[in-house]
C-alpha cells in the first residue's frame, strides 16, 4: 500500500472541491503574510527614520500626542505653534544644538508631497547631507528649493526645474544624495520662504535637539521644559510610542486575517468529513485487506495536512507579492507613509514563508483530526455495508 500515491489520488479525485478548499486556506494565509510583511516594513522604517532624524530630543507643541510624534517621523504636516522666541530660548541653553523645522504639504501632478522649511546651513550640517545634482542654498538666500532624490526621480525634476507651491513659482537648485529616509520624498525650502508661503509668520512646527553629553539627555529635557512651556520627548520615548501605535494596528489586522484562516480550517473539516462519508466502502475494503485503524487515521490526516502545506506555500508567495504590489498604492497617512516611503514596500523575510507554511500545516492537521478519527473508528462491516 503506497500511502503517498493514495493521498495524491484522493486529493485530486474531486478537483473542484480540492481547488476551492485549497483557495480558502491560501487566501487566509496570504492575508496573514501580507500584514506580517507590511508590519515588518513599518517597524524597520520607523526605526530608520528615528535614527535619520539625528535628534536626541524633539520639542513639540504643548499638548501634542503620539500622533504628532508619528507625523514628525513621516514628514506629515504638524500644528505650527512654536514661536521664534521659544526657539531662541532653547538654543540659548548650553551644551545642545537646536534646529527648527516647519512642515507643510503640496501637490505635484495631483500627488501629495511633503514640504519642509529649514535653516539651510545648520540643517545640512545637522543631517550630514550631500548634494547629488546642482547646488545647495547659497548663504543668506531665501528663495529656491532643494529636493529629495525620490521626488526628483518620480516627477522628473532637476536643477533649473520649476515647482508651484501654493501659487508660488519656485526654482529647483539642487537634488540631495539618497538618504534612504523621508528626506528623499521631501521638498526643502529656506525657513523664511516656507513661513511666508504657508503664512505662518515666525512660527515653526517642531525643534530637533542634539545634546553634547548623551548621559545628560533627561536633564536637558527638564531644562528645556523649565525654559519653555512646550512638550519634550526623547528619541527613545518617541520610537517606543510610535512603535506602540503601529504594533496595535498591526495586531488588529493580523487578528482579522486569523479569522480568514479559521474559516478556511472549517472548510477543510467540511471537505474531509464529506470525503469520510463518500469513501466508507473504500475504507472497509482497505481494512479487509489488512489496513489498521492507525493507517486509515494517518491517510486522512496526511490528506488534510497536504491542504495546509500547499495552501501555506501558495499563500506565503501570494502574500509577499501582494504586499509588494499594494504598498505603493496604500493611502497616504501618518502610519502608511512609512510603507510608501520604503524602497521595497514590504519586508521579505524567509522566516515569514517558513512560519506561514508551518502555521498553515498545523491548522490543517488540527482541522483534519476529527474527520480522520471518524474514518478510523469505522469497523470493516460498517464500512463495506454502507450504501
Amino acid at each position: 500500500m503506497n500511502i503517498s500515491k493514495m493521498v495524491v489520488k484522493n486529493l485530486t479525485r474531486r478537483r473542484g472541491r480540492f481547488i476551492f478548499t485549497l483557495m480558502g486556506i491560501t487566501i487566509g494565509i496570504a492575508s496573514v503574510v501580507t500584514f506580517l510583511a507590511l508590519g515588518g516594513s513599518l517597524k524597520s522604517e520607523i526605526e530608520r527614520e528615528s535614527a535619520a532624524l539625528g535628534a536626541n530630543l524633539v520639542v513639540t507643541p504643548k499638548g501634542s500626542c503620539a500622533y504628532e510624534q508619528v507625523s514628525i517621523l513621516t514628514g506629515e504636516q504638524l500644528p505650527t505653534t512654536i514661536t521664534k522666541e521659544e526657539v531662541e530660548k532653547i538654543r540659548g541653553i548650553e551644551g545642545l544644538t537646536a534646529i527648527p523645522f516647519l512642515t507643510g504639504t503640496t501637490a505635484l501632478q495631483n500627488r501629495p508631497v511633503s514640504v519642509m522649511g529649514i535653516l539651510p546651513e545648520q540643517t545640512k550640517a545637522f543631517k550630514a547631507w550631500e548634494i547629488a545634482e546642482g547646488s545647495y542654498f547659497p548663504e543668506g538666500q531665501e528663495d529656491g528649493a532643494v529636493i529629495g532624490s525620490v521626488v526628483a526621480s518620480q516627477f522628473e525634476l532637476g536643477p533649473g526645474a520649476e515647482l508651484r507651491i501654493r501659487g508660488q513659482q519656485i526654482g529647483v537648485q539642487g537634488v540631495l544624495e539618497e538618504t534612504g529616509g523621508k528626506d528623499d520624498v521631501t521638498i526643502f525650502l529656506p525657513l523664511a520662504s516656507a513661513q511666508r508661503i504657508y503664512e505662518q509668520g515666525e512660527l515653526v512646527s517642531y525643534v530637533a535637539v542634539r545634546v553634547d553629553d548623551l548621559s545628560q539627555v533627561e536633564n536637558y529635557a527638564l531644562k528645556i521644559k523649565d525654559t519653555v512651556s512646550l512638550g519634550v520627548v526623547s528619541d527613545k520615548q518617541m520610537l517606543k510610542s510610535v512603535l506602540g501605535i503601529v504594533g496595535t494596528v498591526n495586531i488588529t489586522l493580523q487578528l482579522i486575517a486569523a479569522v480568514a484562516v479559521l474559516a478556511a480550517a472549517f472548510g477543510i473539516v467540511n471537505t474531509m468529513m464529506t470525503a469520510t462519508y463518500e469513501r466508507r466502502r473504500e475504507i472497509g475494503i482497505l481494512q479487509s485487506l489488512g489496513a489498521r485503524r492507525r493507517t486509515i487515521f494517518t491517510l486522512f490526516l496526511l490528506e488534510s495536512g497536504a491542504y495546509g502545506v500547499l495552501g501555506g506555500l501558495a499563500g506565503a508567495v501570494g502574500g509577499l507579492l501582494f504586499s509588494a504590489l499594494a504598498a505603493p498604492h496604500i493611502g497616504q497617512n501618518a502610519v502608511t507613509s512609512f510603507v510608501k516611503g520604503s524602497g521595497t514596500g514590504a519586508m521579505f523575510d524567509p522566516l515569514i514563508i517558513v512560519g506561514a507554511i508551518f502555521f498553515s500545516a498545523v491548522v490543517a492537521i488540527l482541522a483534519g483530526l476529527y474527520p480522520a478519527w471518524m474514518a478510523a473508528r469505522l469497523t470493516p462491516v460498517e464500512a463495506i455495508s454502507y450504501e
